[in-house]
């Protein structure tokens, strides 16, 4: 039998939606018998045991709305209750893995290079908002004393965004990892000894995997993409994260942190060069996804996990999830929207390297194809999951 199990499950709503691929014609009739931490499928051929993750567990008696969809299977919500710790361990976020008067070591996440060697920051500030100079006005019976002034990190600072954080450059000149490329003269350089003349846009790539890292936003400071860099204290093991992981843990926290603090759930995906790449709509952040592949030799199985999911067929893998609507405004794509979005209040923009861009569109188009079919759409918007 190859038969495999997908189960969407909402924790605060300890609620589940379970779907059972959609059995071979020659194993059919089935009888499905459902336990609290297992799910037996038994045909004529064969009996399959599918066992749940000790920490999800299944109410039996609460099982209804079963029907059976073309393509995907037998259908059937219930009653689930997770362990709210239930998740493999969580990328850390730039805020949880940055600490003053703690030494780190900063390395480009798509090769390891180290970009920042043993640097000891005396403060690690949160940037306001990006609108927070129009409030000032608000704030104060006089003019702005900040109108034509930006915040800029002084030595041993360094200022958090949500997708960014920005250092002083001026004692980094010791910095073996990176070169500097100006976009109007495809001139490079090595950032020793380089002394930025004008405000051109200039990026900051890695030397070893040409990577881009982020951009000099004057001669003194640089801005890095939290996409694009992994900081760890000074003295621990550095271990390579697969890129899609890496990606998808730090966007999702992203979203899960900006919609907390700020009942925001719209977003503009922008590279750095001012196109947008996605409209996402932010669904839900409670989701727990449990799935169960059958016979790996059966690839027209839809799975989300193929790459964290062990060998043996009987178990299951879960994760944390965000689960997000979205649409791709490649080549034009959804223009009209894109335009609609870009002067609505209640979107909130986020900025990463293009290249970066892409790759979150390509993950979220093999999440889109890797759901049942029936779950792919909503509401004119694509549907896919980014696991954290």
């Amino acid at each position: 039998m190859e038969e495999s199990v997908f189960l969407e499950i909402r924790r605060r709503l300890q609620s589940g939606l379970l779907i059972i691929r959609e059995p071979k014609a020659g194993n059919l009739p089935v009888v499905i018998t459902v336990a609290p931490g297992s799910l037996e499928i038994k045909s004529c051929q064969a009996c399959k045991m599918i066992s749940f993750p000790a920490e999800v567990r299944i109410v039996p008696s609460s099982c209804r709305g079963l029907q059976y969809i073309a393509g995907d299977g037998l259908h059937v919500r219930l009653q689930v209750q997770a362990d709210s710790n239930t998740s493999k361990e969580v990328i850390s976020t730039l805020s949880e893995s940055l600490k003053a008067q703690e030494r780190c070591i900063f390395y480009c996440q798509s090769c390891g290079e180290i970009i920042i060697k043993e640097r000891t920051f005396l403060r690690v500030l949160p940037l306001p908002s990006e609108n927070w100079s129009d409030l000032v006005e608000e704030w104060c019976c006089h003019p702005n004393p900040f109108a034509n002034s930006s915040l800029h990190p002084q030595n041993n600072d360094c200022f958090l965004g949500h997708t960014y954080f920005l250092v002083n450059s001026g004692s980094e000149l010791h910095v073996p990892g990176t070169e500097i490329v100006h976009s109007e003269t495809e001139h490079s350089a090595s950032e020793r000894g380089f002394t930025l003349k004008s405000k051109e846009n200039a990026r900051v790539i890695c030397k070893r995997c040409k990577a881009m890292l982020g951009e000099t936003v004057s001669s003194g400071t640089t801005k890095y993409y939290v996409t694009e860099m992994i900081i760890q204290p000074s003295g621990k093991h550095f271990d390579m994260i697969p890129r899609s992981q890496f990606v998808q843990s730090i966007i999702a926290q992203c979203l899960v942190e900006l919609s907390s603090a700020r009942s925001t759930f719209r977003f503009r995906i922008q590279g750095h060069d001012g196109k947008v790449y996605i409209l996402m709509w932010l669904l839900n952040s409670d989701t727990l996804l449990v799935e169960s592949m059958g016979n790996s030799a059966s690839s027209n199985v839809f799975t989300l996990f193929e790459d964290n999911l062990r060998p043996d067929s009987r178990s299951s893998g879960t994760w944390n999830a965000v689960k997000v609507l979205y649409h791709p405004c490649i080549k034009n794509r959804n223009k009209d929207l894109a335009d609609a979005w870009e002067n609505d209040f209640g979107v909130h923009p986020l900025t990463f390297p293009s290249k970066t861009c892409l790759e979150l569109l390509l993950i979220l188009s093999l999440s889109n194809a890797c759901l049942p079919p029936s779950l792919r759409c909503m509401n004119s918007f694509q549907v896919a999951f980014l696991k954290m």
